[in-house]
């Protein structure tokens, strides 16, 4: 048993999908200190010097100046600030992701479509005639009624 656990772990898949979850935790660490230290401030001061962090709605009935002094109290609060940071968070992974994606299936080949095969080779002269054809047009031998089957170039 420990044999096929260590085959599974050391599989080429498994350690891929290692690699990219630590990445992917990192750069959601990127992308919270950018929503919540760079972007967030700036869009507050736009709308009247509001810290999204700390808005809540408090459920509790009583009154608290501030999300910190809520929790402290162990009021019951609805944190739409954080989700809202949250959000946004979400928008700026999301965009990232499909900006990753996009790029790897623009440098990802496309198989080319095969070609139907619409001529064959004279047996008897070699060249090129269509398919259908019963007598070759250039030595104009006549050619068997079944054409053989052509391979696609």
């Amino acid at each position: 048993m420990w044999r096929e656990f260590r085959d599974f772990a050391m599989r080429g898949n498994v350690i891929d999908l290692a690699v990219g979850i630590i990445i992917g935790a990192a750069f959601g660490k990127i992308v919270t200190s950018f929503v919540n230290d760079i972007l967030t401030p700036p869009l507050g001061l736009l709308l009247g010097r509001v810290d999204f962090s700390s808005l809540f709605v408090n459920l509790s009935g009583g009154s608290y100046s501030s999300l910190a002094e809520a929790k402290a109290a162990g009021a019951a609060t609805i944190n739409y600030g954080i989700f809202i940071n949250s959000v946004l968070d979400f928008l700026i992974v999301a965009f990232a992701i499909f900006l990753v994606i996009q790029q790897v299936n623009r440098l990802t080949r496309k198989p080319e479509p095969q070609k139907a095969v619409t001529t064959k080779e004279c047996r008897f002269c070699a060249s090129t005639i269509p398919l259908r054809a019963t007598r070759c047009p250039n030595c104009t031998s006549e050619l068997e009624t079944t054409p053989p089957v052509a391979v696609a170039e």
